[in-house]
């Protein structure tokens, strides 16, 4: 695969969406091809799965294995239909997150055995893997609130992945922090509790470095 996957991570309400088109826009600007995509979603089947796990009455009941395998198959989906084909093609994908986010949510956070999230990831995935993942990292409860605080639809359903209490979420944060804590060579963590303008430039640095930009 000659392009490049950047996947961004973080808990709710951390920024990732903000700084992936800021982050787009000037790779365009550069003359670079870019792909965005999220997790779960970005096929048609993987918005039905996002819907299901996220907003549908029928998934408010669902146990931490199947809330795990249903990331999977989006993921595995995404893989198939948009990453790789993007991969070989020479483009620069941004991925509002990607396997990490099952090994700290799932894993850290629901308690699900790590070593079976890994060789589901293999199973998923098999070698793909990110050049770069950036951790936007700010305190947990000042991101649970500001996710709480997003612009919501008129009669849209509450999201049950935001709905989980202050502990999940720092479970959340230090699992990432110690994901880059094993990998620093590929996993950075990003303080994106600073100005938006600030961030970006912290991210455009390890983005540069990545390219040879």
């Amino acid at each position: 695969m000659s392009g490049t996957l950047i996947t961004f991570e973080g808990t709710e309400g951390a920024g990732k969406s903000t700084q992936i088109a800021l982050l787009a826009e000037r790779l365009r600007a550069a003359g670079r091809t870019v792909l965005l995509t999220r997790e779960p979603g970005g096929t048609a089947l993987g918005e039905e799965i996002r819907h299901m796990i996220k907003f549908a009455e029928a998934g408010r009941g669902m146990c931490a294995r199947s809330e795990l395998l249903l990331f999977c198959a989006s993921r595995a989906q995404l893989l198939h239909e948009s990453i790789g084909p993007a991969l070989a093609s020479g483009a620069v994908v941004l991925a509002d997150r990607f396997y990490d986010s099952s090994t700290v949510y799932q894993g850290v956070a629901r308690g699900l055995p790590l070593d079976e999230i890994r060789h589901l990831h293999r199973f998923t995935i098999g070698t793909t893997a990110p050049a770069l993942t950036l951790v936007l990292d700010m305190p947990a409860e000042e991101a649970r609130l500001r996710a709480m605080r997003r612009p919501k639809p008129v009669g849209a359903a509450a999201d049950r992945m935001e709905e989980e209490p202050p502990e999940f979420y720092e479970k959340v944060r230090q699992g990432y922090l110690q994901i880059a804590r094993e990998e620093p060579a590929r996993v950075k963590v990003i303080p994106s509790d600073a100005s938006r303008e600030a961030v970006a430039i912290t991210i455009w640095e390890e983005v540069s470095r990545v390219l040879g930009a």
